[in-house]
Protein backbone atom coordinates (compact mmCIF):
# COMPACT_ATOMS: atom_id res chain seq x y z
CA UNK A 1 0.00 0.00 0.00
CA UNK A 2 1.11 3.52 -0.66
CA UNK A 3 1.18 5.96 2.24
CA UNK A 4 -0.45 9.30 1.76
CA UNK A 5 1.34 12.57 2.35
CA UNK A 6 -0.86 14.54 4.68
CA UNK A 7 -0.84 18.02 6.03
CA UNK A 8 -2.51 19.51 9.10
CA UNK A 9 -4.08 22.28 7.07
CA UNK A 10 -7.69 21.91 6.05
CA UNK A 11 -8.20 25.14 4.18
CA UNK A 12 -10.61 26.49 1.65
CA UNK A 13 -10.98 29.97 0.28
CA UNK A 14 -14.50 30.28 -1.03
CA UNK A 15 -14.21 34.00 -1.63
CA UNK A 16 -17.29 34.54 -3.68
CA UNK A 17 -17.66 37.25 -6.22
CA UNK A 18 -21.01 38.94 -6.62
CA UNK A 19 -22.92 36.73 -9.07
CA UNK A 20 -24.92 37.95 -12.02
CA UNK A 21 -27.88 36.14 -13.46
CA UNK A 22 -27.81 34.07 -16.61
CA UNK A 23 -30.91 33.77 -18.73
CA UNK A 24 -30.81 30.44 -20.50
CA UNK A 25 -32.11 31.00 -23.99
CA UNK A 26 -33.19 28.59 -26.70
CA UNK A 27 -30.09 27.25 -28.38
CA UNK A 28 -29.91 24.68 -31.13
CA UNK A 29 -26.34 23.82 -30.24
CA UNK A 30 -27.17 22.95 -26.63
CA UNK A 31 -25.17 25.82 -25.16
CA UNK A 32 -26.53 28.21 -22.58
CA UNK A 33 -27.36 31.67 -23.81
CA UNK A 34 -25.11 34.39 -22.48
CA UNK A 35 -27.71 37.12 -21.94
CA UNK A 36 -27.27 38.32 -18.34
CA UNK A 37 -29.93 40.45 -16.71
CA UNK A 38 -31.88 41.00 -13.52
CA UNK A 39 -35.03 39.02 -12.86
CA UNK A 40 -37.17 42.07 -13.10
CA UNK A 41 -37.80 44.70 -10.48
CA UNK A 42 -35.59 44.38 -7.40
CA UNK A 43 -33.56 41.20 -7.69
CA UNK A 44 -31.40 39.01 -9.86
CA UNK A 45 -31.84 35.32 -10.55
CA UNK A 46 -29.92 32.81 -8.46
CA UNK A 47 -29.69 29.12 -9.22
CA UNK A 48 -31.31 27.53 -6.16
CA UNK A 49 -31.22 23.93 -7.40
CA UNK A 50 -29.56 22.24 -10.35
CA UNK A 51 -29.03 18.84 -11.97
CA UNK A 52 -26.53 18.14 -14.74
CA UNK A 53 -28.08 16.68 -17.93
CA UNK A 54 -27.08 13.22 -19.15
CA UNK A 55 -27.81 11.24 -22.30
CA UNK A 56 -30.48 8.51 -22.02
CA UNK A 57 -29.00 5.30 -20.61
CA UNK A 58 -29.88 2.17 -18.68
CA UNK A 59 -28.11 3.28 -15.52
CA UNK A 60 -27.91 1.32 -12.26
CA UNK A 61 -31.62 1.56 -11.43
CA UNK A 62 -34.67 1.31 -13.65
CA UNK A 63 -35.53 4.64 -15.27
CA UNK A 64 -37.66 6.04 -18.08
CA UNK A 65 -34.96 7.78 -20.10
CA UNK A 66 -34.57 5.36 -23.00
CA UNK A 67 -38.32 4.80 -23.48
CA UNK A 68 -39.21 8.46 -22.94
CA UNK A 69 -42.79 9.67 -22.49
CA UNK A 70 -46.04 9.53 -24.46
CA UNK A 71 -48.95 11.74 -23.32
CA UNK A 72 -47.78 11.53 -19.74
CA UNK A 73 -47.15 13.87 -16.83
CA UNK A 74 -43.91 13.71 -14.91
CA UNK A 75 -43.77 15.27 -11.44
CA UNK A 76 -40.41 16.00 -9.80
CA UNK A 77 -39.58 17.14 -6.28
CA UNK A 78 -36.46 19.19 -5.55
CA UNK A 79 -35.23 21.29 -2.63
CA UNK A 80 -34.11 24.88 -3.17
CA UNK A 81 -31.19 26.37 -1.23
CA UNK A 82 -32.22 30.01 -1.62
CA UNK A 83 -35.40 31.90 -0.80
CA UNK A 84 -37.34 34.19 -3.11
CA UNK A 85 -40.73 35.44 -4.19
CA UNK A 86 -40.39 34.39 -7.83
CA UNK A 87 -39.29 31.15 -9.40
CA UNK A 88 -38.52 29.83 -12.84
CA UNK A 89 -37.39 26.48 -14.17
CA UNK A 90 -34.71 25.50 -16.67
CA UNK A 91 -35.35 22.69 -19.11
CA UNK A 92 -32.73 20.76 -21.07
CA UNK A 93 -33.15 18.73 -24.25
CA UNK A 94 -29.38 18.52 -24.61
CA UNK A 95 -29.41 14.88 -25.69
CA UNK A 96 -32.76 14.80 -27.49
CA UNK A 97 -32.77 13.61 -31.10
CA UNK A 98 -35.88 15.69 -31.85
CA UNK A 99 -37.57 18.82 -30.47
CA UNK A 100 -39.28 18.40 -27.10
CA UNK A 101 -42.84 19.71 -26.83
CA UNK A 102 -43.96 20.59 -23.31
CA UNK A 103 -47.73 21.06 -23.44
CA UNK A 104 -48.00 22.60 -19.98
CA UNK A 105 -45.97 22.99 -16.81
CA UNK A 106 -46.56 24.02 -13.22
CA UNK A 107 -44.52 24.76 -10.12
CA UNK A 108 -45.83 24.43 -6.57
CA UNK A 109 -44.77 23.98 -2.99
CA UNK A 110 -44.52 20.31 -2.07
CA UNK A 111 -47.00 18.90 0.46
CA UNK A 112 -44.66 18.14 3.32
CA UNK A 113 -41.13 17.59 2.04
CA UNK A 114 -41.67 14.65 -0.31
CA UNK A 115 -44.28 12.68 -2.20
CA UNK A 116 -46.36 13.54 -5.27
CA UNK A 117 -48.86 15.77 -3.47
CA UNK A 118 -48.56 19.58 -3.57
CA UNK A 119 -49.78 22.32 -1.28
CA UNK A 120 -53.26 23.57 -2.16
CA UNK A 121 -53.29 27.13 -3.42
CA UNK A 122 -49.61 27.09 -4.38
CA UNK A 123 -49.85 25.71 -7.92
CA UNK A 124 -48.57 28.21 -10.48
CA UNK A 125 -48.88 27.71 -14.23
CA UNK A 126 -45.55 28.33 -15.91
CA UNK A 127 -45.28 30.25 -19.16
CA UNK A 128 -42.55 30.46 -21.74
CA UNK A 129 -42.42 33.77 -23.55
CA UNK A 130 -45.98 34.32 -22.35
CA UNK A 131 -47.27 30.98 -23.69
CA UNK A 132 -48.31 27.92 -21.71
CA UNK A 133 -46.58 25.48 -24.04
CA UNK A 134 -43.08 25.45 -25.44
CA UNK A 135 -40.85 23.46 -27.76
CA UNK A 136 -37.25 22.92 -26.70
CA UNK A 137 -35.02 22.38 -29.75
CA UNK A 138 -33.08 19.15 -30.09
CA UNK A 139 -29.81 19.78 -28.28
CA UNK A 140 -31.18 22.97 -26.70
CA UNK A 141 -32.24 24.36 -23.36
CA UNK A 142 -34.40 27.22 -22.16
CA UNK A 143 -35.94 28.81 -19.08
CA UNK A 144 -39.53 29.60 -18.20
CA UNK A 145 -40.88 33.03 -17.40
CA UNK A 146 -40.97 34.10 -13.76
CA UNK A 147 -43.82 32.77 -11.62
CA UNK A 148 -44.85 34.49 -8.41
CA UNK A 149 -44.26 31.94 -5.66
CA UNK A 150 -42.95 32.60 -2.15
CA UNK A 151 -40.31 30.02 -1.27
CA UNK A 152 -38.25 29.63 1.87
CA UNK A 153 -34.70 28.42 1.87
CA UNK A 154 -34.64 24.59 2.03
CA UNK A 155 -38.26 24.30 0.94
CA UNK A 156 -39.23 21.43 -1.35
CA UNK A 157 -40.61 22.47 -4.72
CA UNK A 158 -42.63 20.32 -7.13
CA UNK A 159 -42.24 20.83 -10.88
CA UNK A 160 -44.79 19.08 -13.09
CA UNK A 161 -44.49 18.70 -16.88
CA UNK A 162 -47.16 17.42 -19.28
CA UNK A 163 -45.50 15.80 -22.30
CA UNK A 164 -48.46 15.38 -24.61
CA UNK A 165 -46.65 13.78 -27.54
CA UNK A 166 -44.10 11.02 -27.93
CA UNK A 167 -40.79 12.36 -26.73
CA UNK A 168 -38.40 9.63 -27.74
CA UNK A 169 -35.38 9.04 -25.46
CA UNK A 170 -35.25 11.67 -22.72
CA UNK A 171 -32.42 13.86 -21.46
CA UNK A 172 -32.24 13.09 -17.76
CA UNK A 173 -30.12 12.99 -14.60
CA UNK A 174 -29.66 9.37 -13.65
CA UNK A 175 -28.96 9.36 -9.93
CA UNK A 176 -31.31 11.78 -8.20
CA UNK A 177 -31.56 10.10 -4.79
CA UNK A 178 -35.04 11.58 -4.89
CA UNK A 179 -38.31 10.13 -6.16
CA UNK A 180 -39.97 11.35 -9.36
CA UNK A 181 -43.51 10.38 -10.37
CA UNK A 182 -45.44 9.68 -13.57
CA UNK A 183 -49.11 9.65 -14.56
CA UNK A 184 -50.97 9.09 -17.83
CA UNK A 185 -52.54 12.19 -19.41
CA UNK A 186 -52.41 15.75 -18.10
CA UNK A 187 -52.20 16.10 -14.33
CA UNK A 188 -50.11 19.24 -14.08
CA UNK A 189 -52.61 21.00 -11.82
CA UNK A 190 -53.47 18.05 -9.57
CA UNK A 191 -52.78 18.75 -5.92
CA UNK A 192 -53.23 15.12 -4.92
CA UNK A 193 -50.96 12.19 -5.61
CA UNK A 194 -53.56 9.62 -6.71
CA UNK A 195 -52.85 9.77 -10.46
CA UNK A 196 -49.09 9.34 -10.01
CA UNK A 197 -48.80 5.57 -9.74
CA UNK A 198 -45.26 5.10 -11.15
CA UNK A 199 -41.96 6.33 -9.78
CA UNK A 200 -38.22 6.29 -10.38
CA UNK A 201 -35.16 7.92 -8.76
CA UNK A 202 -34.11 10.06 -11.72
CA UNK A 203 -34.90 13.57 -12.97
CA UNK A 204 -36.12 14.20 -16.53
CA UNK A 205 -35.57 17.33 -18.64
CA UNK A 206 -35.45 19.50 -15.49
CA UNK A 207 -31.98 21.02 -15.11
CA UNK A 208 -32.60 23.89 -12.72
CA UNK A 209 -34.85 25.96 -10.49
CA UNK A 210 -33.91 29.62 -10.11
CA UNK A 211 -35.32 32.11 -7.61
CA UNK A 212 -35.35 35.88 -7.27
CA UNK A 213 -36.36 38.09 -4.36
CA UNK A 214 -37.84 41.54 -4.96
CA UNK A 215 -36.82 42.56 -1.44
CA UNK A 216 -33.15 41.82 -1.99
CA UNK A 217 -31.03 44.06 -4.18
CA UNK A 218 -27.93 41.89 -4.05
CA UNK A 219 -27.00 38.43 -2.86
CA UNK A 220 -23.81 36.60 -2.08
CA UNK A 221 -22.57 34.65 -5.06
CA UNK A 222 -23.73 31.07 -5.24
CA UNK A 223 -21.51 28.05 -4.67
CA UNK A 224 -21.54 25.30 -7.30
CA UNK A 225 -20.22 21.86 -6.38
CA UNK A 226 -18.79 20.13 -9.45
CA UNK A 227 -17.74 16.52 -9.63
CA UNK A 228 -18.68 12.85 -9.81
CA UNK A 229 -20.80 10.45 -7.74
CA UNK A 230 -19.46 11.73 -4.42
CA UNK A 231 -20.72 15.21 -5.29
CA UNK A 232 -23.91 13.71 -6.77
CA UNK A 233 -24.60 12.11 -3.38
CA UNK A 234 -24.29 8.42 -4.22
CA UNK A 235 -25.46 6.21 -1.32
CA UNK A 236 -27.09 9.14 0.50
CA UNK A 237 -30.60 8.53 1.86
CA UNK A 238 -33.28 8.84 -0.82
CA UNK A 239 -35.65 11.82 -0.41
CA UNK A 240 -33.83 13.10 2.70
CA UNK A 241 -31.45 15.59 1.02
CA UNK A 242 -28.30 14.30 2.70
CA UNK A 243 -25.76 15.04 -0.06
CA UNK A 244 -22.72 17.11 0.90
CA UNK A 245 -24.18 20.01 -1.11
CA UNK A 246 -27.24 19.96 1.18
CA UNK A 247 -25.06 19.78 4.29
CA UNK A 248 -22.89 22.68 3.15
CA UNK A 249 -25.91 24.88 2.37
CA UNK A 250 -27.36 24.12 5.80
CA UNK A 251 -24.07 24.88 7.51
CA UNK A 252 -23.74 28.20 5.71
CA UNK A 253 -27.26 29.16 6.78
CA UNK A 254 -26.58 28.21 10.41
CA UNK A 255 -23.42 30.32 10.33
CA UNK A 256 -25.47 33.42 9.47
CA UNK A 257 -23.97 33.67 5.99
CA UNK A 258 -26.49 31.84 3.83
CA UNK A 259 -26.00 31.46 0.12
CA UNK A 260 -27.29 29.07 -2.51
CA UNK A 261 -25.35 25.85 -2.99
CA UNK A 262 -26.16 23.80 -6.08
CA UNK A 263 -25.04 20.34 -7.09
CA UNK A 264 -23.46 19.71 -10.50
CA UNK A 265 -22.23 16.19 -9.88
CA UNK A 266 -22.72 13.22 -12.21
CA UNK A 267 -22.16 9.70 -10.95
CA UNK A 268 -19.19 8.08 -12.71
CA UNK A 269 -18.11 11.35 -14.32
CA UNK A 270 -14.49 11.87 -15.36
CA UNK A 271 -12.34 14.93 -15.90
CA UNK A 272 -10.73 13.75 -19.12
CA UNK A 273 -13.06 11.29 -20.89
CA UNK A 274 -16.68 11.22 -22.05
CA UNK A 275 -18.92 8.28 -21.21
CA UNK A 276 -22.32 7.14 -22.46
CA UNK A 277 -23.39 6.36 -18.89
CA UNK A 278 -21.43 8.91 -16.94
CA UNK A 279 -21.82 12.12 -18.88
CA UNK A 280 -19.65 14.50 -20.84
CA UNK A 281 -16.13 14.88 -19.48
CA UNK A 282 -15.64 17.53 -16.83
CA UNK A 283 -13.50 19.75 -19.02
CA UNK A 284 -16.28 19.73 -21.62
CA UNK A 285 -19.31 20.29 -19.40
CA UNK A 286 -18.10 22.69 -16.72
CA UNK A 287 -19.37 25.84 -18.44
CA UNK A 288 -22.87 24.46 -19.07
CA UNK A 289 -23.28 22.70 -15.75
CA UNK A 290 -21.49 25.07 -13.36
CA UNK A 291 -19.96 28.31 -14.55
CA UNK A 292 -22.96 29.62 -16.50
CA UNK A 293 -25.50 28.99 -13.75
CA UNK A 294 -27.32 32.15 -12.63
CA UNK A 295 -25.56 33.92 -9.79
CA UNK A 296 -22.65 31.49 -9.56
CA UNK A 297 -19.61 32.97 -7.80
CA UNK A 298 -17.49 30.01 -6.74
CA UNK A 299 -17.03 26.48 -8.04
CA UNK A 300 -15.72 23.71 -5.79
CA UNK A 301 -14.19 20.92 -7.88
CA UNK A 302 -13.92 17.36 -6.60
CA UNK A 303 -13.20 14.99 -9.47
CA UNK A 304 -10.65 12.43 -10.59
CA UNK A 305 -11.30 9.17 -8.74
CA UNK A 306 -12.99 7.65 -11.79
CA UNK A 307 -10.24 8.82 -14.14
CA UNK A 308 -7.69 6.90 -12.10
CA UNK A 309 -9.91 4.13 -10.71
CA UNK A 310 -11.91 2.75 -13.63
CA UNK A 311 -8.81 1.03 -14.98
CA UNK A 312 -8.51 -0.82 -11.64
CA UNK A 313 -12.05 -2.21 -11.55
CA UNK A 314 -13.35 -5.25 -13.41
CA UNK A 315 -16.82 -3.78 -13.84
CA UNK A 316 -17.76 -3.44 -17.54
CA UNK A 317 -19.47 -0.04 -17.33
CA UNK A 318 -16.47 1.84 -18.68
CA UNK A 319 -14.14 -0.35 -20.72
CA UNK A 320 -11.51 -0.10 -21.97
CA UNK A 321 -10.55 2.48 -19.36
CA UNK A 322 -7.46 4.53 -20.19
CA UNK A 323 -4.52 4.66 -17.81
CA UNK A 324 -4.44 8.25 -16.53
CA UNK A 325 -1.30 9.69 -14.95
CA UNK A 326 -1.17 12.29 -12.22
CA UNK A 327 0.28 14.79 -14.67
CA UNK A 328 -2.62 14.22 -17.07
CA UNK A 329 -5.18 14.62 -14.28
CA UNK A 330 -3.47 17.80 -13.06
CA UNK A 331 -3.50 19.18 -16.61
CA UNK A 332 -7.24 18.53 -16.75
CA UNK A 333 -7.75 20.39 -13.48
CA UNK A 334 -5.73 23.30 -14.82
CA UNK A 335 -8.20 23.47 -17.70
CA UNK A 336 -11.07 23.58 -15.19
CA UNK A 337 -9.35 26.35 -13.21
CA UNK A 338 -8.78 28.45 -16.34
CA UNK A 339 -12.40 28.00 -17.39
CA UNK A 340 -13.62 29.23 -14.01
CA UNK A 341 -11.27 32.21 -13.96
CA UNK A 342 -12.21 33.14 -17.53
CA UNK A 343 -15.83 33.39 -16.36
CA UNK A 344 -14.85 35.45 -13.32
CA UNK A 345 -15.50 32.69 -10.76
CA UNK A 346 -13.32 31.54 -7.91
CA UNK A 347 -12.08 27.96 -8.25
CA UNK A 348 -11.66 25.87 -5.11
CA UNK A 349 -10.02 22.46 -5.40
CA UNK A 350 -10.57 19.38 -3.30
CA UNK A 351 -8.31 16.47 -2.54
CA UNK A 352 -9.56 13.03 -3.58
CA UNK A 353 -11.06 10.91 -0.84
CA UNK A 354 -9.30 7.75 0.36
CA UNK A 355 -10.12 4.76 -1.89
CA UNK A 356 -8.48 1.85 -0.09
CA UNK A 357 -10.57 -1.32 -0.15
CA UNK A 358 -12.80 -0.11 -2.98
CA UNK A 359 -13.03 -1.50 -6.50
CA UNK A 360 -11.17 1.64 -7.66
CA UNK A 361 -8.12 0.83 -5.55
CA UNK A 362 -4.75 -0.38 -6.77
CA UNK A 363 -1.12 0.60 -6.27
CA UNK A 364 -1.11 2.72 -9.42
CA UNK A 365 -4.36 4.52 -8.53
CA UNK A 366 -3.13 5.13 -4.97
CA UNK A 367 0.14 6.60 -6.23
CA UNK A 368 -1.66 8.90 -8.69
CA UNK A 369 -4.09 10.00 -5.96
CA UNK A 370 -1.21 10.82 -3.60
CA UNK A 371 0.59 12.91 -6.21
CA UNK A 372 -2.57 14.71 -7.28
CA UNK A 373 -3.60 15.49 -3.70
CA UNK A 374 -0.18 16.89 -2.92
CA UNK A 375 -0.49 19.18 -5.95
CA UNK A 376 -3.89 20.43 -4.74
CA UNK A 377 -2.44 21.19 -1.30
CA UNK A 378 0.83 22.81 -2.31
CA UNK A 379 0.69 24.23 -5.83
CA UNK A 380 -1.42 27.31 -5.06
CA UNK A 381 -3.05 27.01 -8.49
CA UNK A 382 -6.53 26.74 -7.03
CA UNK A 383 -7.79 29.82 -5.20
CA UNK A 384 -8.21 27.61 -2.16
CA UNK A 385 -8.69 23.98 -1.28
CA UNK A 386 -10.52 21.65 1.06
CA UNK A 387 -8.77 18.50 2.25
CA UNK A 388 -11.38 15.76 2.07
CA UNK A 389 -8.63 13.15 1.98
CA UNK A 390 -7.55 14.10 5.50
CA UNK A 391 -11.04 14.87 6.80
CA UNK A 392 -12.53 11.46 5.96
CA UNK A 393 -9.50 9.18 6.40
CA UNK A 394 -9.52 6.40 8.96
CA UNK A 395 -6.86 7.33 11.58
CA UNK A 396 -5.96 3.63 11.85
CA UNK A 397 -5.54 3.21 8.08
CA UNK A 398 -5.33 6.53 6.19
CA UNK A 399 -5.72 4.71 2.87
CA UNK A 400 -9.36 4.01 3.76
CA UNK A 401 -12.44 6.05 4.60
CA UNK A 402 -13.20 6.12 8.33
CA UNK A 403 -15.72 3.29 9.01
CA UNK A 404 -18.24 5.70 10.53
CA UNK A 405 -18.26 7.63 7.23
CA UNK A 406 -18.22 4.65 4.83
CA UNK A 407 -21.37 3.71 2.91
CA UNK A 408 -20.05 0.17 2.69
CA UNK A 409 -18.31 0.21 -0.68
CA UNK A 410 -15.18 1.94 0.71
CA UNK A 411 -15.49 4.61 -1.98
CA UNK A 412 -18.61 6.68 -1.25
CA UNK A 413 -19.45 8.34 2.06
CA UNK A 414 -22.69 7.69 3.90
CA UNK A 415 -24.92 10.47 5.26
CA UNK A 416 -22.52 11.06 8.16
CA UNK A 417 -19.60 11.18 5.75
CA UNK A 418 -21.27 13.77 3.56
CA UNK A 419 -21.94 15.89 6.66
CA UNK A 420 -18.24 15.54 7.56
CA UNK A 421 -17.30 16.82 4.13
CA UNK A 422 -19.36 19.96 4.75
CA UNK A 423 -17.69 20.42 8.14
CA UNK A 424 -14.25 20.23 6.49
CA UNK A 425 -14.90 23.53 4.72
CA UNK A 426 -13.46 26.50 6.64
CA UNK A 427 -16.42 28.89 6.61
CA UNK A 428 -14.33 31.58 8.28
CA UNK A 429 -12.48 32.02 5.01
CA UNK A 430 -15.73 33.07 3.35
Amino acid sequence: MFSRTRTLAVAVALAVTAGTAVTVAQASDGGAGQGRHAAGKGGAWSAAWAASPQRPSTGFKANWSEAGFDDQTVRQVVRVTEKGDRARIRLSNAYGASPLHVASATVARTEGSKGAGVERGSVRTLTFGGKKSVTVPAGGQLSSDAAGLDLDRFESVTVTLHLSGTTGPATFHAQAFATSYRADGDHTRDTGADAFKESTESWYYLSGVDVADSGTKGKRGGVVLFGDSITDGFASSTDLNRRWSDALAERLAKSGKPRPVVNSGIGGNMVLNDSAWYGAKGTGRIARDALDLPGAGTVVILEGLNDIGFSETDKPTYKPAPIVSADELIAGHRTLIRAAHDKGLKAVGATLLPLGGSDHYGERAAAVSDKFNEWVRTSGEYDGYVDFDKALADPKDPERIRPAYDSGDHLHPNDAGYAAMARAVDLGSL
